[in-house]
């Protein structure tokens, strides 16, 4: 940090540590103001340029550094000047305090908190390119945030001062003077039977129906301009359009058919999406295959004859579609007709906000309307563009289903869960599996301690296990295919026969026309969505892996819900979607399974957070079948049982994360998973024991040890000497 900065800081230190010292924050509140308000009116009254000007400053600096007390101030503007002068005095010092709040936080934090804040200041730029002042002007009127967040927030963005002070004071200008007018009310309050005067009533009913009208003002004047130059159609041919037939698709039309609205699915492909044909159904059915294989090689943990494993790998794919084949009539069409969604084989691009210009499996083509869209397209693997890639053909989530033999050496791309699940499973099968990944260990996203299980287990089950290497360049040479990498400077080369691609996924939005209607997609490809997953429009919604930011089929159904019930019901009342608790299963062996903050994350946003851990070594349903191995760990806040989250590494992780999940969701501690009955011996037992460790960390000492000497006391000394003699004796 330079000289100026550092100074500047030292200044606002000493002012804000001046302004407590001297009880200001005690001196700006309401009884206080009350208290000398004859004293002050009388001041007020011989030195009213004085009074103002000085008032003025004094709400310059506290809105300039954030100080408790503007609201405050601004009723009583309105009580000592009247709505004239105290409009006036509180706009105009309040917009210079928040351009000098702007330009503290611009000048101080703008580098720091844009590089650590980068999703949140991009978010808000992103906004402002959109929507200009506006979205300003939304801010002040109908704030999320205090204001002084907004000043400090607004800082960080790329919007110029002179529009930042401008759009300020004409967007604070009616909710100043709404305060003001009832600061001048309250000056009147002589007696109790002043409170119930109409004009008394009046204002303080104002200043209740404010936001109110605020923010009804503030929707009508966005979809305004939202919908400018657009004709709405008079009558529409569906409630509910929906684009794409996967887990978000499925579910968005399964809802608007329930409550006997008229929508329409449109899928290019097969039903079910990627979840149900190329992801989980196929991932989870060649997963236990392979658990299968390593059961038969190590039988002799169950006392069993070893065997070596052979089979045909062609038996299992095909056993993969026979798995497919059984999911497939729950997301069928014609389950979905009887239900009563209108399924329709083709593609769908926008054409206007309510209609869609669909291009059926026959060729043939017809524009649909509906009051609202909601766009379901989902995602793909994403294949970098490393050079020599494209030409070996690689394989991926997608295209993985269609081998019929098995690679001898697989080289597999990425270390996430994707990569870690379809490694592990054609190492237990059988093949020679070399795992590189650029990052410095496996499963990134979870704790250190986490990611050191599976990669003991990934080498003890013969995983070639490459971390910290790049891929650079694919080639074939003397026949052989051979991958580039680059490791600590030096370049490393590996043979392999194929590749699989796992290092991420791209949602779908080639020919959906988001162009036509003013929508363009984010950085990472996805679309842009609201907490209502609406995109631009109203009426537009997406959801599932196209709009992010999780990529699981349990994610896109919940996302689907907001984008259907809003999109059915929007005009009468919005739904924010929650992604407070939100689990998620990686299906290695042993399985890892998440809810909530791990340690990194508590660290990285500093909460003060305490760990409980439980060996499933201990649990005798895990020593009783040979799966002895793994944790939970499960964080609260010190000397709390509340469940900021929670780990399991093992086995069945993901069926024991369901607890912890129900848990926190509707706001239960250790303390009801210990008091309630688990049956003997399960998985789910292990549930209990670890809240039985916590509770065992956080027993009362000083209780027990008063309860030691009670129960020794009973005993009787006389006894408890005799007894001892006795077993020494």
């Amino acid at each position: 940090m330079n000289s100026k900065k550092l100074v500047l800081l030292l200044v606002i230190g000493v002012v804000v540590a001046l302004f407590v010292s001297f009880g200001g924050h005690e001196i700006l509140t309401l009884e206080n103001l009350q208290k000398h308000q004859s004293a002050i009116e009388q001041w007020i009254s011989q030195n009213l340029l004085a009074a103002v000007l000085g008032f003025a400053g004094v709400y310059v600096v506290v809105t300039a550094l954030s100080l408790p007390g503007a609201a405050i101030m601004t009723l009583a503007g309105g009580a000592f000047f009247g709505n004239v002068y105290g409009l006036v005095a509180v706009s105009i010092a309040s917009t210079i305090g928040a351009s000098l709040a702007f330009l503290v936080a611009r000048f101080l934090m703008r580098d720091t908190l844009r590089e650590k804040y980068a999703e949140t200041v991009a978010k808000m730029d992103r906004g402002i390119k959109k929507d200009g002042a506006f979205y300003l002007a939304t801010l002040r009127l109908v704030p999320v945030f205090p204001f002084f967040l907004i000043n400090l927030a607004m800082g960080l963005t790329a919007m110029k001062l002179k529009t930042y002070a401008l759009v300020s004071w004409a967007a604070m200008l009616p909710g100043t003077f709404v305060y003001v007018n009832a600061g001048t009310q309250l000056s009147t309050i002589e007696t109790t039977s002043d409170i119930v005067s109409a004009n008394i009533l009046l204002s303080f009913a104002l200043l209740g129906v404010f936001p109110l009208i605020a923010k009804f003002v503030v929707g009508f004047i966005r979809k305004r301009r939202v919908y400018a130059g657009w004709q709405k159609p008079e009558s529409f041919d569906y409630n509910l359009l929906v684009i794409g037939g996967g887990s978000a698709g499925l579910v968005s039309a399964y809802i608007a058919a329930a409550v006997k609205a008229k929508v329409a699915l449109i899928e290019k492909d097969k039903m079910g999406g990627d979840c149900l044909n190329t992801g989980c159904v196929p991932s989870k059915a060649l997963i236990r295959s392979a658990k299968a294989a390593d059961a038969l090689r190590h039988a002799n943990r169950y006392g069993l004859e070893s065997v070596p494993v052979k089979g045909s790998f062609a038996n299992i794919m095909a056993r993969v579609k026979e798995v497919i084949a059984k999911v497939e009539p729950h997301d069928s069409p014609e389950r979905f007709r009887k239900l009563g969604v209108d399924c329709i084989s083709g593609t769908a691009s926008f054409v206007s906000p309510w209609e869609l210009e669909v291009v059926h499996s026959d060729g043939h083509t017809e524009r649909l309307t509906a009051r609202s869209i909601v766009v379901a397209t989902g995602g793909k693997p994403a294949v970098p563009p490393i050079p020599g890639l494209a030409d070996m053909e690689p394989l991926t989530s997608d295209n993985l289903w269609s081998l019929q033999t098995q690679p001898e050496r697989l080289l597999v791309l990425g270390g996430g869960p994707i990569g870690s699940e379809l490694a592990h499973a054609f190492a237990r099968l059988g093949s020679k599996v070399i795992q590189v990944e650029m990052g410095e260990r496996l499963l990134a996203k979870e704790d250190a301690d986490v990611s050191e299980v599976i990669r003991k287990q990934f080498e003890q089950d013969g995983i070639d296990l490459r971390l910290n290497h790049a891929a650079k360049e694919f080639a074939v040479e003397d026949g052989e295919k051979v991958a580039y990498c680059e490791f600590n400077g030096e370049r490393v080369r590996i043979v392999f026969d194929q590749v699989l691609v796992a290092v991420g996924r791209a949602a779908r939005t080639d020919g959906l026309g988001l162009e036509k209607i003013g929508v363009e997609t984010l950085p990472n490809g996805t679309v842009p969505v609201a907490e209502d997953m609406s995109m631009r429009f109203p009426n537009v919604f997406a959801c599932g892996d196209v709009a992010g930011p999780y990529q699981f089929t349990h994610a896109a159904a919940h996302q689907a819900w907001y984008a259907a019930v809003n999109g059915l019901f929007g005009e009468f009342k919005r739904f924010q979607v929650d992604y407070r608790v939100m689990p998620w299963v990686t299906f290695t062996s042993p399985e890892v399974a998440r809810v909530g903050l791990s340690e990194a994350e508590a660290k990285e946003k500093g909460v003060a957070y305490e760990v409980t851990r439980y060996g499933l070594d201990d649990l005798d349903r895990a020593i009783a079948e040979s799966e002895d191995y793994g944790f939970i760990k499960v964080l609260t806040p010190p000397g709390k049982d509340k469940i900021l989250g929670a780990v399991v590494v093992g086995v069945h992780a993901g069926e024991i994360l369901a607890e912890f999940t129900l848990a926190m969701k509707h706001g239960l501690g250790l303390n009801k998973i210990l008091g309630t009955i688990h049956p003997y011996p399960t998985w789910n037992e292990s549930a209990k024991y670890a809240a039985g460790e916590w509770k065992r960390e956080h027993a009362p000492q000083g209780i027990l040890k008063l309860l030691e000497k009670l129960h020794g006391w009973r005993r009787g000394k006389q006894a408890g000497d005799k007894a001892g003699r006795e077993v020494t004796t």
